[in-house]
């Protein structure tokens, strides 16, 4: 049985409610042959991957799948590239803020997903699910987490797929944000089945 873990963060940036937590945590334990392991994240930088790294090495996951709320977007989102640089303005959770800092020194500037990004955008077009590959992951907490598991998986289990799904937020999250675009929880869910589904069935 193949195993997938998928994480997502907790709220932030004012939000009560992450999509991505909701919908992630509405996925099946199993699903068509597929162990789903759900883990949730604090939206920090360090902390973000100091929760999960204990967790990678007790499950030893086939893949790793981090999912986002990217508020503005208006399909899912699979992310291609993370960059070795965090760099916002915004504060994370615990009230830090990262400037021009390195992810990880000495190490390379960006990591490609291994996550099987178009054959994931071919089977969420399919089954009629807006959804798009993004070139940029940010410099937040998002960036910071794909960066920091891709690292990991390079340096300790180059065999485990790993990256990054961003998700719109729910149309209650725009209410007071007029034509900021949306997707329900019920098409983020089961294009995150299909995230699962496809990245389990990769070669």
């Amino acid at each position: 049985m193949k195993k997938v873990l998928i994480t997502a963060f907790d709220p932030s940036g004012g939000e009560t409610i992450n999509p991505a937590l909701t919908a992630v945590m509405a996925l099946p334990d199993k699903m068509d042959g597929i162990k789903i392991v759900k883990q949730e994240l604090p939206t920090v930088y360090d902390k973000s991957f100091d929760i999960l790294l204990p967790v990678l090495e007790q499950e030893r996951p086939d893949a790793v799948i981090s999912v986002g709320q990217a508020g503005g977007r208006a399909s899912i989102s699979i992310e291609r590239i993370a960059i070795n640089i965090d760099d916002s303005t915004l504060a994370d959770n615990d009230g830090i803020i990262h400037t021009d800092q390195q992810i990880v020194t000495s190490s390379p500037a960006a990591y490609f997903s291994t996550l099987p990004v178009k054959y994931i955008i071919r089977d969420l077009h399919q089954a009629g699910i807006p959804a798009s590959i993004s070139n940029t992951a940010g410099t937040f907490v998002c960036n910071h987490i794909m960066y920091a598991t891709l690292h990991y998986a390079a340096l300790n289990n180059p065999d485990m797929k790993a990256g990054f799904v961003h998700v719109p937020y729910l149309p209650s999250q725009t209410l007071t944000k007029p034509s900021t675009p949306s997707m329900s929880i019920e098409n983020i869910v089961d294009g995150l089945k299909i995230v699962v589904k496809t990245t389990a069935g990769a070669k």
